[in-house]
């Protein structure tokens, strides 16, 4: 597929997804939020990619919804507006879950704002490194309307529930030193080296087995709402998998070739 609104290029297994809006920081269209999906759907799928690192071009990374997309649904008959709107979050949440549940490493390169549904874009990532100008505000409240990329569910995980709250309530902005000590942001580098660092960390994550990577993640990403009976008996279904790949059978081989010659 030919790309119009998103980049996508895959150097030494590592992909690298650029949301290329520049001219309107990155804000996503229905345009984008296919190719992004189709992109998503194809990263997951090929074997041959270890990790995804996503950012945007220009000097934003994602500027939430598009303001032709508002205009749009102002001017939709008025009983169209809520059926309209329940079609678009069914967009909205496929591509944030296909991004959350990508069975790879997942880091967000943040090289400016991320607002709104940008902000909750980020999040959806396994990991989010950002430069020196990035900065991240969940300014729902200022259209009145409620996150809807995840944001509610993803950014209480990171902060805690009443920061979380806060920041949601007031839609204040959170520039880059505070979301790192906020744990919003995990890693902080220059603006010339991130998506260099990115790349190079999703080299370092991605290294070992990706049978067992995909499978670790699917059960952390449920964790909270599990029980523990739930985590271990879904860690020995996956456990049972890990035996059978590939991946484990070389490593094991090594292993015991590497002991018996110490032998």
């Amino acid at each position: 597929m030919t790309y119009d609104f998103i980049t996508l290029s895959v150097d030494n297994a590592i992909a690298t997804l650029t949301l290329n809006r520049p001219d309107k920081r990155n804000a996503m269209s229905d345009d984008m939020r296919r190719e992004f999906a189709h992109a998503l759907e194809h990263v997951g799928a090929d074997k041959s990619i270890r990790a995804l690192v996503l950012t945007g071009a220009g000097k934003g990374f994602c500027a939430g919804g598009d303001i032709a997309g508002m205009q749009r649904r102002m001017n939709a008959p008025t009983g169209e507006v809520g059926f309209n709107g329940w079609h678009r979050q069914q967009r909205v949440h496929q591509v944030q879950a296909l991004l959350h549940t990508c069975p790879k490493p997942v880091i967000a390169a943040v090289n400016g704002a991320a607002s709104g549904l940008g902000a909750d874009t980020a999040l959806a990532c396994d990991f989010i490194i950002a430069s020196e100008w990035a900065s991240f505000t969940w300014s729902y409240i200022h259209r009145g309307i409620i996150p809807d990329g995840g944001g509610m569910y993803f950014l209480p995980r990171r902060v805690g529930l009443p920061k979380a709250k806060e920041l949601i309530f007031t839609g204040r902005q959170v520039k880059v030193d505070e979301a790192l000590a906020l744990g919003i942001v995990d890693r902080k580098t220059s603006a010339e080296t991130l998506l260099a660092d990115a790349q190079a960390w999703a080299a370092e994550l991605s290294s070992a087995s990706s049978t067992a990577l995909a499978l670790t993640k699917s059960i952390l990403d449920q964790s909270f709402e599990l029980s523990a009976h739930d985590v271990f008996a879904q860690g020995s279904q996956a456990q049972g998998i890990c035996y059978t790949s590939s991946e484990h059978r070389a490593s094991v081989e090594a292993f015991l070739a590497k002991t018996a010659a110490k032998e």
